[in-house]
């Protein structure tokens, strides 16, 4: 694989997962870990990721000042977020997770909804700070520096301590068969305890995360009550979603 093909495959992954882990690069490549970090070095000069220890993140993620010219398939993210919104009610208690897609969420909250919005994620506490009707509460922990949420023992236990209507979530990898998952052990842990936190849990994902996984799993595709896409929800790339108890917007 020529350097040039080898690169443009590390921003597509970087762009669609948010965060990448050099090992998983080499793996996938058939080429050393040295080769994708020096990919990525270059890369990151030309500021197109952001390298940090042990792999790299997209410059959409980091930076919430430059999402908008940043952010991957920034469109479609954008539908899902106006589907998601359609579920709202007034007086509605909310978890919004962290992410692109739910950052969009944030965003297009209309300023006349009154809700009550839990979230871990510092960019999207910061979006809602803008909306007059929404009463934000954060969830405190150990910051992530990459992901800007919060993490760790605080966070899940103080999302013990709470019951919304709705939790809104992301993920890095959704399959029909083996559910949701990550690559990072601590984000996983968290999703776990807002899913628990949920009474129903809504996952917001663009149609090209479908049928990935990685090594960590969040929980069973069952687990989620409604999937959110950019597709029609009789497009047939959603057909293996279709055989379990989920609803398909």
């Amino acid at each position: 694989m020529l350097k040039e093909e080898r690169q443009h495959k590390i921003l597509t992954e970087v762009a669609l997962h948010n965060r990448i882990l050099l090992t998983d690069i080499a793996e996938a490549f058939g080429v050393s870990i040295d080769t994708v970090r020096r990919d990525v070095k270059e890369l990151d000069a030309e500021h197109k990721l952001r390298k940090v220890h042990g792999g790299a993140v997209s410059l959409g993620f980091t930076s919430n000042t430059t999402r908008n010219s940043n952010i991957y398939a920034l469109d479609e993210k954008r539908k899902i977020a106006r589907k998601a919104l359609g579920i709202l009610n007034d007086g509605a208690v909310i978890f919004i997770d962290g992410g692109t897609t739910c950052l969009e969420m944030a965003c297009l909250i209309p300023l006349d909804i009154e809700l009550t919005c839990f979230t871990l994620s510092i960019p999207v506490a910061m979006e809602l700070l803008n909306k007059p009707n929404v009463k934000v509460i954060f969830i405190g922990g150990e910051i992530a520096r990459e992901a800007q949420i919060a993490i760790g023992a605080n966070a899940i236990h103080n999302l013990s301590g709470i019951r919304v209507d709705y939790g809104f979530i992301g993920t890095g990898y959704v399959d029909a068969l083996h559910g949701l998952t990550e690559f990072d052990w601590d984000i996983v842990q968290v999703k776990k305890a807002v899913i628990k936190a949920a009474k129903k849990t809504v996952l917001l994902s663009i149609s090209e995360k479908l049928n990935s996984q990685h090594r960590y799993k969040t929980c069973d595709i069952n687990a989620i009550n409604t999937m959110i896409t950019e597709l029609e929800p009789d497009n047939n790339l959603l057909n293996l979603f279709r055989n379990h108890d989920i609803r398909l917007l």
